[in-house]
């Protein structure tokens, strides 16, 4: 009778405000829709490992010794030893964007760049807080709005806080339609929302679609080749879909790939999501810096617009700076939404699909960077 009331006499309050959150992000993915093939599973596996002596996370039996567990394994094989399930999933990435946008219309790589200001930002705030820079590094990748980059620079820097770095990148990457029109309405007026852009999109050879992605990935490397790693899987899954002789396997990576790895990272993530460790008032803090790193990244775009505009005759709408974050293809969506909402015949899609993608590339060699500049700062 006692084997059967040991686990529920060990449950611990923290174990469950876990069951909580597990709950919270199940909800979040079901009826609203906000990135369920990551929330559902990592709101799954919250509850999984928080489960007192639970059959999916490493433990010892007695008379039976070390057992290994199905998540915690996952976890030390797909993301520990080589970083492998972000990696994977960003050939997935790679073959689903269309790059055209931004190769016909090039000035708009200088909003992807612009956008990372929260990054840099949000790690300074964090060291003022008191983490170290280790830490504050990975709090800081979050406003990368790029969860597997979030992942895989908190991993490689051996942060402390895996599992609220990844809960807080997707999550705000789930909530990217409720946090850029408020970032977006506080540093933008109503005239600035209606400037309307011409759309006269320049042809793009085949042969610069297939020499881009080479030539970014060399580029890269050279001048950052911490971020080798995460550019160079970018490209080679843009590359698989531009070369047209892969069109299978450019289908696969799209659909199959993504698919599986989003469902198994999410399981895998919540490793790092055990009550003893998420239940901090650092987690709380790491929420509140992911949002500031969100915001300061988009009103950062919109602000360089606007910058730009005193120089130029043809205006930029100051909303296509604020798509220079990486979270594609949500962002530019809701700046599409928004021109619309302030002048019916306001059509930005294309723009801001050109500064949404730009911003995948400034991502992905944002944490580049910050993987190869933190270490050195510590010698």
């Amino acid at each position: 009778m006692e084997f059967l009331t040991n686990g529920i006499t060990q449950v611990t309050w923290q174990q469950i405000f876990m069951w909580i959150i597990g709950g919270t992000l199940i909800y979040l993915a079901i009826a609203k829709e906000l990135e369920p093939a990551l929330l559902l599973p990592m709101g799954f596996g919250a509850i999984l490992v928080n489960i007192p002596s639970s059959g999916v996370l490493n433990q010892t039996l007695q008379g039976i010794g070390e057992v290994q567990g199905i998540i915690d394994w996952l976890f030390e094989v797909g993301i520990e030893a080589s970083e492998m399930m972000p990696l994977l999933l960003f050939i997935g990435i790679g073959a689903m964007i269309d790059f055209g946008p931004l190769l016909s219309n090039p000035r708009l790589l200088l909003f992807g760049a612009a956008a990372q200001f929260g990054i840099f930002a949000t790690v300074t705030v964090a060291t003022l807080l008191g983490f170290s820079l280790t830490d504050a590094a990975a709090i800081g990748i979050i406003g990368a709005a790029d969860g597997p980059t979030s992942i895989l620079v908190s991993q490689v820097l051996k942060s402390n806080y895996i599992g609220p770095i990844a809960v807080a990148a997707y999550s705000y990457m789930a909530l990217v339609p409720i946090i850029q029109p408020f970032a977006i309405k506080i540093c933008t007026t109503e005239k600035d929302r209606k400037i309307r852009m011409k759309y006269n999109p320049k042809s793009v050879s085949r042969m610069t679609r297939l020499l881009f992605p080479i030539v970014v990935t060399l580029i890269a490397g050279l001048v950052a080749p911490a971020s080798i790693s995460l550019v160079g899987f970018l490209m080679f899954g843009n590359l698989i879909r531009e070369c047209g002789v892969l069109r299978s396997l450019s289908e696969t990576a799209q659909k199959d790939l993504v698919n599986l790895i989003t469902l198994l990272l999410g399981l895998t993530i919540s490793a790092s999501m055990k009550a003893e460790y998420f239940v901090t008032k650092e987690t709380l803090l790491i929420m509140v810096l992911g949002l500031l790193a969100f915001v300061f990244d988009t009103i950062a775009g919109a602000l360089f617009a606007k910058f730009l505009n005193l120089f130029l005759k043809e205006k930029i709408n100051p909303m296509v700076g604020a798509a220079g974050i990486s979270a594609f293809p949500m962002s530019s969506r809701v700046i599409q939404k928004m021109g619309l909402e302030a002048d019916s015949q306001n059509h930005l899609l294309m723009h801001a699909v050109g500064a949404n993608v730009s911003g995948q590339i400034a991502s992905v060699i944002a944490g580049g960077v910050i993987i190869g500049l933190v270490p050195a700062l510590l010698l």
